[in-house]
């Protein structure tokens, strides 16, 4: 019931279907499709590309609609987030299309415009259900309502990325400042220092300018981001935050901010529960040099919240090695030892 290639095969043999793409952008004519909004026509506006005039209906029988580019896409990006499909319950021998219905229409389609590949469907004995997917790589199981998490950040990324720059101005002689409000957990005076940078510094990383600034300058710019990050997750704005955290990486690259800022997007992802990919998050932190005795007591966190408890002990047992001793690591060490049992101890009487 995968998806994989379905809006490639739409397109194919239709040089207007690549000239659409070409204006409105490849995600949002699949977005459009996804919807059930059919694009009628497009007036190209050659100064100003988000002026362009796009006439549409809803489905076939509709009335006609006009928008220019920018509010369409906007539209369309709410749409999808808003409108989340029913979760349907399996029958005892499900089908293809059951399967489909399952995780959800929509969510299968547009996993395959981001890459997401579906390989199982899992439904527990205990009620639990959850889909092995491969993102680019990293192979893992989530949940379905997870899966659906996924892709609204991507929708809602896409949508960022197509908004129109507006004026700026980046003054790094804030940056102190922000330090300091952080340090005081002042994440308002954050958020009102540099609120304002994730557009700008969005549309200057793809310009000649950008890429020409020293190693310093960008690792300074993806620091104050990845402040600009965390205090987004502690006002519960975890969505924007995950949004600028990974601005940030693309700042830092791997620089000497990588590894932090890579350890506040896992915690953006384990602050709503995503901890199958904070694993991998808090993982890539450490690779980039993130001091060991502030990630592992996250990543210990999380494998506990995915029960992977033997990961747990080893992360607990490392974290200590570090001279990590805090509450928390003691009570995830109590937990996984009394979720192993005697296994665990007839371990450590094998290896000594």
């Amino acid at each position: 019931m995968r998806a994989d290639g379905w809006f490639e095969r739409l397109g194919e043999g239709s040089p207007t279907f690549a000239q659409l793409c070409d204006v409105v952008g490849p995600r949002f004519v699949a977005f459009a499709v996804v919807a059930g909004v059919r694009i009628t026509s497009v007036s190209v506006d050659a100064r100003v590309q988000d002026a362009s005039q796009i006439e549409f209906t809803l489905g076939e029988g509709g009335p006609a609609q006009r928008l220019q580019l920018g509010e369409f896409r906007r539209r369309l990006a709410s749409a999808l987030l808003a409108d989340d499909e029913p979760q349907r319950p399996l029958p005892a021998k499900p089908k293809s299309d059951d399967l489909t219905a399952f995780i959800g229409f929509r969510w299968v389609l547009l996993s395959a415009i981001f890459g997401i590949k579906l390989r199982e469907l899992r439904v527990h004995h205990d009620g639990r259900d959850g889909v092995v997917v491969d993102l680019g790589g990293a192979i893992d199981e989530i949940p379905v309502r997870e899966l659906r998490d996924v892709i609204k950040d991507r929708i809602r990324a896409e949508s960022q990325k197509a908004r129109p720059p507006s004026p700026f101005a980046i003054d790094l002689n804030v940056v102190p400042a922000v330090l300091s409000a952080a340090n005081a957990n002042d994440h308002e005076r954050v958020i009102d220092l540099i609120g304002a940078w994730p557009g700008p510094l969005s549309l200057l990383l793809r310009t000649a300018e950008g890429q020409s600034l020293s190693p310093e300058v960008r690792a300074t710019l993806a620091r104050a981001l990845g402040v600009l990050g965390s205090a987004y997750v502690a006002v519960d704005r975890v969505d924007w935050a995950q949004e600028v955290l990974r601005l940030g990486i693309q700042w830092g690259q791997d620089g000497p901010a990588a590894g932090d800022l890579f350890r506040r997007l896992g915690e953006a992802h384990a602050s709503r529960d995503r901890h199958g990919e904070a694993i991998g998050l808090f993982r890539r932190a450490i690779q980039l040099g993130a001091p060991k005795r502030d990630v592992l007591p996250l990543l210990a966190s999380s494998f506990a919240a995915r029960q992977r408890h033997l990961a747990v002990m080893a992360c607990v047992d490392e974290a200590a090695e570090e001279g990590v001793s805090d509450t928390r690591v003691r009570e995830l060490r109590e937990e996984a030892i009394g979720a192993l049992g005697e296994a665990w101890v007839r371990y450590r009487q094998y290896v000594g």
